[in-house]
C-alpha cells in the first residue's frame, strides 16, 4: 500500500516537472525589432507597432543574443500551463511587429455585400439594416469583391476579436453554407428536409 501511494506521488511529480515542449523552444527576433525588458515587462517595437506583455510570477523571459527565451522560475502544474502559453504569446508579438497578421472571411449569400466608409466597415446581411461597424485601432480592414474581407494587422488578438464579431453577425448556416464564415472554415453540411424525403 505504502509503495504504491509512493508510485502515484512519483508518477504526479514527474507530470507537474515536465518542461513544456513549446515553451522552451527560442524566439528568434528579427534585425528590424526592438526589445525592451524591464523585470516581468516586455515592450516589442516594429515596422508594424508596438506591444507590451507582462508575464505571472510563474515565468520569465530573458534575452540570448538575437533570441528570446521564456523559463519556468518555479516547478508546478501552473507553471508548466503558463510556460507554452507565455512563449506562444511572446512569438506572436514578435511576429505580429515585424511581419503582422491577417484573417480573411467569405460572404455568401444573395445581397450580401461589404463596403468600407472610412473607419467603418459597413455590411449588408439581410437585416433591415445594415450593419455599421467601427474598425478599431491598429487594424487594417480591406475588402475585395463587395464579398472578400481581409481583416490585418499586427495584434493576433485584435485580428481574431474583430473577425469573429463580423462572423457572428451572420454564422455560416449548415444547409445551404449562407453567412459569414473564415475563407479556411470547413462547413459542415446538412441535408434539408426535401433531401431526406428522397
Amino acid at each position: 500500500m505504502a509503495s504504491s501511494i509512493a508510485s502515484s506521488f512519483h508518477t504526479r511529480k514527474t507530470i507537474e516537472c515536465k518542461e513544456s515542449r513549446i515553451g522552451k523552444q527560442p524566439i528568434e527576433v528579427p534585425s528590424n525589432v526592438t526589445i525592451t525588458l524591464g523585470g516581468q515587462d516586455l515592450k516589442v517595437k516594429g515596422p508594424l507597432g508596438e506591444l507590451s506583455l507582462v508575464y505571472p510570477r510563474e515565468v520569465k523571459v530573458d534575452r540570448e543574443d538575437s533570441f528570446l527565451r521564456v523559463r519556468k522560475t518555479v516547478e508546478t502544474r501552473r507553471a508548466n500551463q503558463m510556460h507554452g502559453l507565455f512563449r506562444t504569446l511572446t512569438d506572436n508579438m514578435v511576429v505580429g511587429v515585424s511581419k503582422g497578421f491577417e484573417k480573411k472571411l467569405q460572404m455568401v449569400g444573395v445581397g450580401y455585400r461589404a463596403a468600407l466608409e472610412g473607419q467603418v466597415l459597413v455590411l449588408s446581411l439581410g437585416f433591415s439594416h445594415p450593419v455599421r461597424m467601427t474598425i478599431p485601432d491598429g487594424i487594417k480592414v480591406n475588402v475585395e469583391e463587395n464579398t472578400r474581407i481581409t481583416v490585418s494587422g499586427y495584434d493576433k488578438s485584435a485580428i481574431g476579436q474583430f473577425a469573429a464579431s463580423i462572423r457572428k453577425w451572420r454564422p455560416p448556416e449548415p444547409y445551404k453554407g449562407k453567412g459569414v464564415k473564415y475563407v479556411d472554415e470547413v462547413i459542415r453540411r446538412k441535408e434539408g428536409k426535401a433531401g431526406k424525403k428522397k
